[in-house]
């Protein structure tokens, strides 16, 4: 950094889930290159849950301004809250509205990427290189270090991980009358669009075999993946829709609690490669090399069709094959190369 004397350091963070979870691999730099600092995180209010189960933030400020608004006077209120308490500001976002706290706050470094005329508003405006940055991970922690070294692209990115609140995980588990058999996550959502989307019909299948030889299936998400949950639980046994029924924090527990999830590209997935368990990671439109969960404990299923990765949310030739000729055989497999031990862990054949 600018100044390696600062030790007061502030966060812009990001708006969506899967990137505020890539965000702890910031934090997690710059607790390790500034020991004795503190770190504060500014945030969408949603995010509050997941950030503190990331040890290295001391202190988080919700931004009370809904996705895509302006807000002016709450962020003139927060810049206010902010002022004189802080040496550096990092803006992890290339609006120009996410750089204006730093700004009205006064903080003296103030560092981003360059991005909607935002010239005033940051003291250090980086250009990013695309190509030497290829992952949104490696753009968050370049943004701690020194543009020399983050200009080469090779530098460590820590894997992030979130704290387990194991008595929670007891209440959520009487609450829904989960069972003792080991359990299988499935991560249906995808925020982004329908072109990352394995179809439903396909989760229901996998789920039925995997109820079948003896795992409860266990659906995530929100409140707008209700009617997804339902039709992959339909008609099984052993078989819970938890979309809409548990808190962000919840959704941590629940994961660390499987043996195995399966999910498609989106924030749940990142939370599950933080809490450390077994990801079957689907992807269609989107590259498993620019958003791959965070983990070594991984299998990650893309056709990489000639069309693909496109990018878009609904797919432009109208079939979605990217996901389709995903087969739930090929995902089932690939599960089976994994044997459980006594506690219902899977460990690699």
């Amino acid at each position: 950094m600018a100044n390696p004397s600062a030790k007061r350091l502030l966060v812009v963070g990001p708006s969506w889930v899967g990137d505020m979870v890539m965000a702890q691999s910031l934090f997690m730099t710059l607790k390790a290159r500034y020991p004795g600092s503190t770190l504060s995180v500014v945030a969408p209010a949603w995010s509050q849950p997941i950030i503190e189960r990331m040890p290295e933030v001391d202190a988080v400020f919700p931004l009370t301004v809904g996705h895509g608004e302006f807000g002016l006077a709450s962020r003139r209120e927060l810049a206010a809250q902010l002022r004189g308490g802080f040496d550096r500001a990092i803006v992890l976002p290339r609006s120009w509205k996410a750089a204006l706290v730093p700004f009205m706050a006064r903080i003296p470094e103030r560092v981003g990427f360059v991005g909607e005329h935002r010239y005033g508003l940051l003291k250090e405006r980086r250009k990013l290189d695309k190509q030497v940055l290829d992952q949104t991970v490696k753009r968050f922690v370049s943004l701690g270090l020194p543009l020399e070294e983050a200009a080469k692209g090779d530098f460590a990115i820590p894997k992030p991980r979130l704290t387990i609140d194991r008595d929670n995980l007891v209440n959520l588990r009487l609450a829904h009358a989960l069972s003792s058999r080991p359990a299988i996550g499935m991560m249906p959502g995808a925020e982004y669009g329908p072109a990352k989307q394995w179809p439903l019909e396909y989760f229901h299948r996998l789920a039925a075999l995997l109820v079948k030889e003896g795992f409860e299936v266990r659906v995530l998400g929100g409140a707008k993946d209700q009617a997804a949950g339902e039709a992959i639980v339909q008609g099984l046994p052993h078989a819970h829709n938890l979309c809409g029924k548990t808190q962000l924090a919840d959704a941590v527990d629940l994961l660390a609690d499987c043996c195995q999830v399966v999910t498609n590209d989106s924030g749940l997935m990142h939370v599950a490669a933080a809490v450390g368990v077994r990801i079957h990671a689907l992807y269609g439109s989107s590259s498993p090399a620019y958003t791959p969960p965070l983990t070594d404990n991984a299998v990650i299923h893309y056709l990489g069709l000639s069309c693909s990765p496109c990018f878009k949310r609904i797919c432009p030739l109208g079939h979605t094959n990217c996901l389709k000729e995903l087969s739930v055989e090929q995902v089932y497999q690939m599960m089976q190369t994994d044997r459980q031990d006594e506690n219902g862990v899977f460990i690699s054949a």
